[in-house]
């Protein structure tokens, strides 16, 4: 498929008529109808042995982060490969906790809440919204100002794992407790996660644990365990057999994991879970698996602990379940179509190093990043960026700073976090227990980002943050496009400003003809050197007003018409 043709149709009909409901300007019209069935790349996971330069680079940070600084490019271009990838795959995670804003959260403002179930008993005012507020705050802002590492991308990708969902847990301190898990194991073990997932506040409001009683056992979380955080259904073999497991190990699995309750009165402490475990709740009887467990029988317990580890042991030793992860990750690093080759080059021996190495992802993602398949052309430019990934991209890309106060500060991660949402990434709110469907809904997947309603809110943001900024609190978050031309190796030259801008924010090389327009956008009807005289004039004197603005209102207009083209929907 031609992404930037696909794309450039989308966004000329989604500008023309923004209507959600138009038709033909609803780019669902240009979407798949099914998936593409052309062979694509057969390099596997085989060590990548071709040149490691810029391209390579600028991918792999795209992929791993969510946009490349010009700080990170500049910092990988002295790198060997390994030296860059040690870094993207560093573990040592920012230790962060998410500050009151409001002082009537019975904290201090700049002060965390995590610790504290308080609330004014004068005061009508419910400290739980300031909270989810200051939560999606922190956690965008992590997403802006991170280091060139994987970590917060793998975070992302595990609230899209193991979801959990605002408006059902409604406790801001579980939320917490749960991303804060997420962080712990962000680049960790995938079976220890996956039993404090299971263990976790919020995963057991979220997915009715609580209930799940010896008398009334409740299926949800037995269900979506096995169905979408382990194992995966596999193709349907038959009534109630789903290939990996059936409705029998469903119903098993609920009597296994019965006597759970979340437990709000346990205050944030390593290694002690928000919940508790009550016996008179708890089936001490055997459970019973089907023949797709090898009709293992987890024997009844009193401890819970027990019977958890059990069931755990027996999902994660079947070989499907480390496949089910490999191809979920493929598909938030690499690309969507998973086809015969992909199978048995990638995803086959990438959950083989998975299991060899005890679920520990993290040499299966440096098998996956170093490899010749992850650095294959076809697969560089590929992918439509998520909300998250265009929202916190653009100013990571103009280095935009953030105000030191941390209550305007918040606003403008908090304002970031609300465009994403807009554009249907809500973080802390997926849409379902399966996530965002654009990571599993075939044949579309990516392609449900862009709507003829998204699109135009995404063509406003990078306007808005290009040229008129956002304002709050007496701060201006805007890119600094004057000195992002700055610090281009040779600014003054039209051609050479063109080049590299084009190389540092499409994941795409653009055309000649797409490079005459842009100049023709920088300075229209104007020669060439009309520009280098420009920009002397404003280096020999920058606090010119006049001088600035002469080239100022040119940059913005380029970077703006940059930043709306098909090409940076990419990458």
């Amino acid at each position: 498929m031609d992404r930037r043709t696909v794309l450039g149709g989308m966004l000329d009909a989604a500008l023309a008529d923004p209507s959600p409901h138009a038709n033909p300007s609803d780019p669902l019209a240009f979407a798949n109808t099914e998936l593409p069935n052309t062979p694509r790349a057969l390099s596997g996971l085989e060590p990548y042995t071709g040149l490691w330069g810029r391209e390579q680079i600028f991918h792999l940070l795209r992929r791993t982060t969510f946009g490349p600084s010009p700080v990170d490019l500049q910092a990988f271009q002295t790198m060997s490969m390994t030296a860059a990838l040690d870094m993207i795959l560093s573990t040592s995670a920012v230790d962060s906790k998410p500050l009151a804003t409001d002082s009537r959260e019975m904290v201090a403002v700049g002060d965390t809440w995590v610790y504290s179930n308080a609330r004014d008993p004068n005061s009508t005012f419910d400290p739980t919204g300031a909270r989810y507020t200051s939560l999606k705050s922190w956690w965008t802002g992590l997403m802006l100002q991170q280091s060139a590492s994987v970590m917060e991308k793998m975070v992302l990708f595990w609230h899209d794992h193991f979801v959990t969902q605002r408006n059902v847990v409604n406790e801001p301190r579980f939320q917490w407790r749960y991303i804060d898990l997420l962080r712990q194991h962000a680049l960790g073990n995938w079976k220890d996660l996956a039993r404090e997932m299971t263990l976790t506040g919020a995963m057991l409001r979220y997915l009715n644990g609580n209930v799940n009683t010896r008398t009334n056992p409740n299926e949800n979380y037995g269900r979506e365990l096995q169905e979408l955080f382990t194992i995966g259904k596999g193709p349907l073999a038959g009534p109630g057999d789903y290939t990996t497991y059936t409705e029998a190990d469903v119903k098993a699995a609920a009597k296994v994991l019965t006597g759970w309750q979340d437990d709000s009165t346990v205050l944030p402490q390593p290694g002690v879970r928000p919940s508790k475990f009550t016996l008179s709740r708890h089936d001490t009887s055997a459970k019973q698996f089907s023949a797709r467990y090898g009709n293992r029988t987890i024997a009844g317990s009193t401890d819970g602990i027990t019977e958890v580890n059990a069931l755990l042991d027996m999902i994660f030793e079947q070989e499907e379940t480390a496949k089910h992860l490999c191809r979920k990750l493929y598909r938030w690093f690499v690309y969507y179509v998973i086809d015969e080759a992909v199978e048995a080059n990638v995803i086959v021996p990438m959950a083989n190093i998975l299991r060899q190495n005890n679920y520990n992802v993290l040499p299966a993602l440096r098998a996956l990043f170093q490899s010749a398949h992850f650095y294959d052309p076809l697969n560089i430019g590929c992918m439509i960026k998520s909300p998250l990934e265009f929202a916190a991209g653009i100013p990571r890309i103009f280095s935009m700073p953030t105000p030191a106060d941390i209550a305007t500060k918040y606003k403008v991660f908090y304002y970031i976090a609300t465009q994403s949402a807009a554009m249907q990434q809500d973080i802390a709110d997926p849409p379902s227990v399966a996530g965002w469907p654009a990571y599993y809904q075939t044949p579309q997947f990516y392609e449900l980002w862009i709507n003829s309603d998204t699109l135009p809110r995404r063509a406003t943001l990078s306007n808005t943050l290009v040229k008129n900024g956002y304002s709050t609190s007496g701060f201006k978050f805007v890119a600094d496009v004057i000195t992002f031309t700055a610090n281009l190796p040779d600014s003054r030259n039209i051609d050479a400003l063109i080049e590299e801008s084009a190389r540092i924010i499409f994941a795409v090389p653009l055309t000649a003809t797409q490079k005459a327009f842009l100049k023709q956008t920088l300075i229209p009807g104007l020669p060439d050197y009309e520009w280098t005289l420009e920009w002397d004039l404003y280096l020999a004197d920058p606090g010119n007003a006049t001088k600035r603005n002469a080239v100022l209102t040119k940059l913005q207009a380029l970077y703006a018409f940059m930043l709306s083209m098909p090409e940076f929907q990419l990458q």
